[in-house]
């Protein structure tokens, strides 16, 4: 909740650690976001075993924080459902199946990435 007597540095500030409050909440609550930042490693220890460019790093990470994002806003929406219609309603179950859409396609565009980035150089292990 934003307070009249900050000023703009100490309201950023503020913001900052709601930010990280909420980043924390996600790993530590959300079992997606557990799975996803799990990948994410595995992804990160792949680009420095294959010692992929800076291109590929560049996207490599553009996409991780794609997912992460879009897992981020799908559990909002979800809890924000949930909490507005705690029971089962048709309407609500349309809104969160769209919702769970958006990660299904930031992690299809994800795999994809990774296909350009690691078929080719394991294509050459063999």
């Amino acid at each position: 909740m934003k307070n009249p007597n900050d000023s703009f540095l100490r309201g950023r500030l503020r913001s900052f650690k709601f930010a990280l409050r909420g980043m924390w909440l996600l790993m530590t609550t959300e079992d997606s976001i557990k799975a996803q930042l799990f990948i994410a490693v595995l992804a990160t220890i792949l680009g420095f075993y294959f010692n992929i460019s800076n291109i590929e790093w560049m996207f490599q990470f553009i996409v991780i924080g794609l997912v992460l994002v879009a897992e981020a806003l799908n559990t909002a929406i979800e809890k924000i459902a949930d909490f507005v219609h705690p029971e089962y309603h048709k309407k609500i179950g349309f809104i969160k199946d769209i919702a769970a859409g958006a990660p299904s396609f930031a992690a299809f565009t994800s795999l994809i990435i990774a296909g350009f980035i690691y078929i080719p150089k394991i294509a050459l292990l063999f």
